[in-house]
């Protein structure tokens, strides 16, 4: 019998090619693996963030963490009502306006997104490569989000007078990656910034990016964005992970 060339194929991909079947169906352990693979992004996307212990997680890198929420009071307003991911509820307003002591060149927020999984997995393991090049930098107080979505960073970025706005957040889990984060960066974080005013990473997990590929793509584009002040669209990404580029802030 000869060997099946899909084989070949499928260890280059997670994705569903070569299933196989049996009659006019798929056959049964590709079935329940499915069942199982979207079981997985369904727990992934209702699952809510444990910011008690992710704010446990990040105290090793002794920075000031502040807790906020967004309009969404729960999951399923979060799931049904995405306007109010995106918004600050009055009380953590309240409080980032009594957090500003001076202006930053950087905010680092942490979101759940679709992912709380995402971020219970990766945002300390991500934080702990990205701290040691981020020295040039005056960074605010990190914000751990509750039901927040990435405009959220804009109005973040806005309280706190940062010239440059970054969230890291869930991803929309798929079939074969229920625990994938992605990064935004926003330059001249403020409400009504719409998506191509972003540059985006993701896919930051075991089986995709690495922590220290990320951080040092991340770190490109801040001292790009911060250097040509902009970001989105009109910022390109040509980050070689073998040149590395100071900061410059002027």
């Amino acid at each position: 019998m000869s060997e099946d060339p899909w084989q070949k194929l499928k260890s280059f991909t997670d994705a569903r090619i070569a299933l196989g079947r049996s009659g006019g169906s798929l056959k049964t352990h590709q079935m329940l693996q499915f069942r199982k693979d979207h079981s997985l992004a369904r727990d992934a996307v209702w699952a809510n963030l444990d910011s008690n212990r992710l704010v446990e997680q990040l105290a090793p890198l002794n920075l000031e963490v502040i807790r906020l929420n967004s309009q969404a009071k729960d999951r399923a307003s979060y799931i049904k009502r995405p306007d109010l991911g995106r918004k600050l509820d009055d009380a953590s307003i309240e409080h980032l306006k009594s957090s500003v002591h001076e202006a930053y060149h950087v905010t680092i927020c942490i979101a759940d997104g679709l992912s709380a999984l995402a971020i219970e997995r990766h945002a300390f393991n991500f934080l702990v490569c990205l701290m040691p090049i981020m020295k040039p930098y005056r960074l605010a107080p990190i914000t751990v989000v509750s039901q927040g979505r990435v405009a959220i960073s804009d109005e973040i970025g806005s309280l706190l007078k940062s010239k440059l706005s970054i969230i890291l957040i869930g991803e929309r889990p798929g079939l074969s990656s229920p625990d994938s984060m992605g990064i935004y960066l926003t330059y001249q974080p403020q409400k009504g910034n719409t998506d191509e005013r972003r540059n985006c990473i993701s896919n930051i997990r075991k089986e995709g990016l690495s922590y220290e590929f990320a951080a040092s793509k991340l770190s490109f584009l801040i001292s790009e964005s911060l250097r040509r002040k902009l970001s989105g669209v009109d910022l390109k990404d040509t980050f070689d992970a073998n040149t590395s580029l100071p900061p410059d802030l002027m």
